[in-house]
């Protein structure tokens, strides 16, 4: 059997980020039967540039940790109306290669009910646009505040904390078996 391996990229370049914080518990509680690599590329990337041919290492590496996972999970602030600036970029360096073309992704909002969703619906239409799969079924909001982070830089939050790594496993799981795959997991709070 296979291991399903997910590439966890939050849009925040915040070091104190509830959305990094968000990924670096899941990737915490994963466990054996689960490899979730955290994406720590995204301050590296030179600004895309439409009809650039030479590719420097670091785009190089991005496309290489995408092609070697089965699905990506997103946690994104919202900033300006829309996602990070550093995040569309590293969207717009998978188009030409088509890094995301068939990929199941998914994404956790951790912004407080009524903010964020400008975020959302600028991802959903970038990751659309680069061919990715929306795995509904792992995408929606889990709250997380700034008092549910630890010392250690992880979510202490009980019920956050299950709900993120259910949203990671249920991101496996269609990333596994696409037609098999639960499709009534509700993620939002």
């Amino acid at each position: 059997m296979t291991i399903p391996r997910i590439l966890l990229v939050s849009g925040s370049t915040r070091a104190g980020s509830t959305n990094s914080a968000a990924l670096r518990t899941i990737a915490a509680d994963a466990g054996p039967d689960l490899d979730v690599r955290l994406y720590d590329g995204l301050l590296g990337l030179p600004p895309f540039i439409p009809g650039e041919t030479d590719e420097p290492e670091a785009v190089l590496a991005l496309h290489r940790q995408l092609a070697e996972v089965d699905a990506v999970l997103f946690c994104t602030p919202e900033y300006a109306g829309m996602i990070p600036g550093t995040l569309k970029n590293l969207l717009e360096w998978t188009i030409g290669n088509a890094d995301l073309s068939d990929k199941p992704v998914a994404y956790v909002n951790v912004a407080y009910a009524g903010r964020g969703e400008a975020a959302v619906a600028t991802l959903r239409t970038v990751v659309g646009y680069a061919g990715a799969e929306i795995v509904e079924a792992a995408s929606g909001r889990i709250t997380v505040q700034q008092s549910d982070i630890g010392p250690d830089g992880l979510v202490t939050a009980p019920e956050a904390r299950a709900r993120l790594n259910a949203a990671a496993r249920a991101l496996a799981e269609h990333a596994a078996h696409p037609a098999a795959a639960a499709t009534s997991v509700h993620l939002d709070n």
